[in-house]
């Protein structure tokens, strides 16, 4: 079935389908959404629709806030949770010059030119993300609404019963699911997508939180991606399972090394691995993104690969024969609350660089990271992550990479957004320190 022009007026027609809000997303990642009839539909299909860009994080200038949503007729789904006559639509926006040309810092945009990279190389760049998140009773606080563990079947089950209608609406969406599941903290769950290539992951993944966050509230409560919410309990994350694929077969397996990694797979491991510290801001975008990332709460902090050992950075799940196609890497620091249409952009971006330079893939660590010495680590020639949101973006600052992959306006406004973050961060009084100091001091 192929999603073009006939097909959504098609499908408006017959679903008695009223408004259709197209969707796009800021630089932060966050979603927007703007409506428009039926009525309107097929012109805004020929020639997209105007809007002002000044408002939106990091598009444009007062002088030059006209631009054009482009609809995508692929992405074009009807939202279950609205009611059935007189539906609600949506499609992803491609975002326009007014001239018809790509806008630079449409986060999209960015995805397409580095994806566009991989096929000039012969490459398809495959996604399965796992993301976790929290529900709490209201957004005003970190009530939970369960006690469970990892894969858990705790009464009541009222968030396995959220998980349930968020797959529902998700699958309704034409996302499919792999699995569900209770993560490590109380009332912190998981629900993994279904392998796609990189844009329809990135769209997925936007669809994915705001699904997850509409069930909830439908329900009477609040679901949340923050990195760390609670303190004293894993944080969330969101380990990205990737491949590359070249003429319909995996391009990471190689059924004669010890590893069945290709070399391709290795120089891969070995870009991401290389360039993992100064991509780690795009990843990891926000300040509370560096409260997860800490010893002892299962979350990578240094920098290296294994197969079993899941305190290193990059995992290679082990081969099962005749599971060629599934080979692939989990890059396991991300969070599910950074732009994914950024964060995989220079996840590929790196992992290309590995690829073109030949780097090489060092030996897998099978010690427990976190249980060695700093001086053991050293030997090892094992780097940590940054450690708070100055340092990674003062690392990305320099990156020639991140600047080339995201573009000169989103890595301009992206650079100056996170320092002034900082700037307001570490102005604030928090309550640990009026309760630790206040007394005392």
């Amino acid at each position: 079935m192929v999603k073009d022009k006939e097909y959504v007026l098609n499908a408006v027609k017959e679903n008695d389908v009223k408004f259709i809000r197209l969707w796009f997303t800021d630089v932060l990642g966050f979603l927007k959404s703007f409506a428009i009839t039926a009525e309107e539909l097929e012109i805004a299909l020929d020639e997209g629709v105007g809007f002002d860009g000044s408002s939106i994080e990091g598009f444009a200038r007062i002088e030059e806030s006209d631009m054009i949503a482009m609809p995508d007729p692929t992405t074009f789904q009807i939202l279950p949770w609205r009611p059935k006559e007189q539906a609600v639509a949506r499609m992803f926006a491609d975002i326009l010059e007014p001239d018809g040309r790509p806008f630079e810092g449409d986060p999209r945009y960015v995805l397409k030119k580095i994806l566009q990279r991989a096929r000039e190389m012969g490459f398809t760049y495959y996604l399965g993300p796992e993301l976790e998140y929290f529900y709490f009773k209201t957004s005003d606080g970190t009530e939970i609404l369960d006690k469970g563990g990892y894969f858990d079947l705790t009464p009541p089950n009222l968030a396995q019963d959220l998980r349930r209608e968020t797959i529902f609406a998700l699958e309704s969406l034409g996302i499919p699911v792999e699995c569900s599941h209770h993560e490590v903290a109380p009332s912190q769950h998981e629900i993994d997508l279904q392998y796609a290539d990189a844009l329809t992951m990135a769209d997925n993944v936007m669809t994915y939180r705001l699904v997850v966050k509409e069930i909830a509230q439908q329900k009477g409560f609040y679901a949340t991606f923050m990195p760390k919410p609670i303190f004293g309990v894993n944080g969330s994350g969101m380990h990205v399972h990737q491949s590359l694929y070249k003429d319909g077969k995996n391009a990471f397996f190689d059924h004669d090394d010890v590893y069945h990694l290709s070399q391709m797979g290795k120089s891969f491991i070995a870009g991401l691995l290389k360039h993992a510290r100064e991509i780690t801001s795009v990843t990891n975008q926000w300040v509370n993104s560096y409260k997860r990332l800490v010893l002892g709460y299962e979350a990578p902090v240094y920098i290296s690969w294994a197969q079993r050992n899941r305190s290193a950075l990059v995992r290679v799940p082990l081969y099962k024969p005749g599971k060629e196609g599934a080979t692939r890497i989990e890059f396991r620091s991300p969070d599910p609350a950074c732009n994914p249409y950024l964060a995989f952009s220079v996840m590929l971006a790196a992992g290309l660089e590995g690829i073109e330079r030949g780097y090489e893939l060092p030996e897998p660590v099978t010690n427990n990271i976190f249980e060695m010495t700093e001086e053991e680590r050293e030997m090892a020639g094992i780097d940590s992550l940054p450690e708070n949101l100055l340092e990674a973006i003062r690392l990305t600052e320099r990156s020639e990479l991140v600047k080339r992959v995201l573009g000169e306006k989103v890595f301009t406004y992206f650079i100056r957004n996170k320092k002034a973050e900082w700037e307001e961060y570490k102005s604030q009084v928090t309550q640990y320190e009026l309760d630790r100091y206040l007394s005392i001091l």
